[in-house]
Protein backbone atom coordinates (compact mmCIF):
# COMPACT_ATOMS: atom_id res chain seq x y z
CA UNK A 1 0.00 0.00 0.00
CA UNK A 2 1.28 3.46 -0.92
CA UNK A 3 1.61 6.14 1.72
CA UNK A 4 2.63 9.74 1.96
CA UNK A 5 4.03 11.59 -1.04
CA UNK A 6 4.00 8.51 -3.32
CA UNK A 7 0.33 7.71 -2.71
CA UNK A 8 -1.76 8.11 -5.87
CA UNK A 9 -4.51 10.69 -5.28
CA UNK A 10 -7.04 12.81 -7.13
CA UNK A 11 -6.86 16.59 -6.78
CA UNK A 12 -9.81 18.69 -7.87
CA UNK A 13 -9.11 22.43 -7.79
CA UNK A 14 -11.44 25.28 -8.71
CA UNK A 15 -9.48 28.34 -9.80
CA UNK A 16 -11.06 31.81 -9.58
CA UNK A 17 -9.94 35.02 -11.26
CA UNK A 18 -9.25 36.03 -14.86
CA UNK A 19 -8.53 32.49 -16.01
CA UNK A 20 -10.69 32.01 -19.10
CA UNK A 21 -9.76 33.14 -22.60
CA UNK A 22 -6.14 33.86 -21.61
CA UNK A 23 -4.40 30.51 -22.23
CA UNK A 24 -4.66 29.40 -18.60
CA UNK A 25 -5.91 25.88 -19.38
CA UNK A 26 -3.05 25.38 -21.85
CA UNK A 27 -0.58 26.53 -19.17
CA UNK A 28 -2.10 24.13 -16.60
CA UNK A 29 -1.92 21.27 -19.10
CA UNK A 30 1.77 21.97 -19.80
CA UNK A 31 2.62 22.04 -16.07
CA UNK A 32 0.61 18.87 -15.38
CA UNK A 33 2.33 16.99 -18.20
CA UNK A 34 5.74 18.12 -16.94
CA UNK A 35 4.77 16.63 -13.56
CA UNK A 36 3.53 13.38 -15.14
CA UNK A 37 -0.08 13.89 -14.03
CA UNK A 38 -3.24 12.76 -15.79
CA UNK A 39 -6.50 14.71 -15.87
CA UNK A 40 -8.10 17.81 -17.34
CA UNK A 41 -8.63 21.55 -17.11
CA UNK A 42 -12.17 22.68 -17.90
CA UNK A 43 -13.79 26.12 -18.22
CA UNK A 44 -16.90 26.40 -16.03
CA UNK A 45 -19.93 28.56 -16.82
CA UNK A 46 -19.31 30.75 -13.76
CA UNK A 47 -15.86 31.86 -15.00
CA UNK A 48 -13.75 29.43 -12.95
CA UNK A 49 -11.48 26.71 -14.29
CA UNK A 50 -11.82 23.23 -12.80
CA UNK A 51 -8.54 21.31 -12.68
CA UNK A 52 -8.66 17.55 -12.06
CA UNK A 53 -5.29 15.82 -11.66
CA UNK A 54 -4.35 12.30 -10.64
CA UNK A 55 -0.92 11.04 -9.69
CA UNK A 56 1.49 10.96 -6.75
CA UNK A 57 0.42 13.24 -3.89
CA UNK A 58 3.68 15.23 -3.97
CA UNK A 59 3.30 16.01 -7.68
CA UNK A 60 -0.35 17.01 -7.25
CA UNK A 61 0.72 19.27 -4.38
CA UNK A 62 3.30 20.88 -6.67
CA UNK A 63 0.60 21.55 -9.27
CA UNK A 64 -1.64 23.05 -6.58
CA UNK A 65 1.24 25.29 -5.45
CA UNK A 66 1.67 26.44 -9.07
CA UNK A 67 -2.05 27.20 -9.33
CA UNK A 68 -1.95 29.17 -6.07
CA UNK A 69 1.23 31.02 -7.04
CA UNK A 70 3.27 29.57 -4.18
CA UNK A 71 5.78 27.58 -6.23
CA UNK A 72 9.49 28.26 -5.75
CA UNK A 73 11.07 30.40 -8.42
CA UNK A 74 7.93 32.34 -9.32
CA UNK A 75 5.56 31.67 -12.18
CA UNK A 76 7.04 32.97 -15.41
CA UNK A 77 4.50 33.04 -18.19
CA UNK A 78 1.42 32.10 -16.16
CA UNK A 79 -1.45 33.71 -18.05
CA UNK A 80 -4.36 35.51 -16.42
CA UNK A 81 -4.75 36.41 -12.77
CA UNK A 82 -5.67 33.91 -10.06
CA UNK A 83 -7.61 35.35 -7.12
CA UNK A 84 -8.32 32.11 -5.28
CA UNK A 85 -8.18 28.33 -5.39
CA UNK A 86 -10.49 25.85 -3.65
CA UNK A 87 -9.28 22.26 -3.44
CA UNK A 88 -10.60 18.77 -2.75
CA UNK A 89 -8.51 15.63 -2.31
CA UNK A 90 -9.99 12.20 -2.96
CA UNK A 91 -9.27 8.66 -4.08
CA UNK A 92 -8.15 8.32 -7.72
CA UNK A 93 -10.84 7.30 -10.22
CA UNK A 94 -8.60 6.53 -13.18
CA UNK A 95 -8.28 9.79 -15.11
CA UNK A 96 -6.86 7.90 -18.08
CA UNK A 97 -3.72 8.79 -20.00
CA UNK A 98 -2.63 12.36 -20.65
CA UNK A 99 -3.96 15.72 -19.57
CA UNK A 100 -6.67 17.47 -21.57
CA UNK A 101 -8.16 20.92 -22.01
CA UNK A 102 -11.95 20.93 -22.11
Amino acid sequence: METGDDETVRLTAWVRGRVQGVGFRWWVRARALELGLAGSATNLADGRVEVVAEGPRARCRTLLDLLEGDAPGGLPGRPGKVTGVAERWSEPRGAGPGFHER
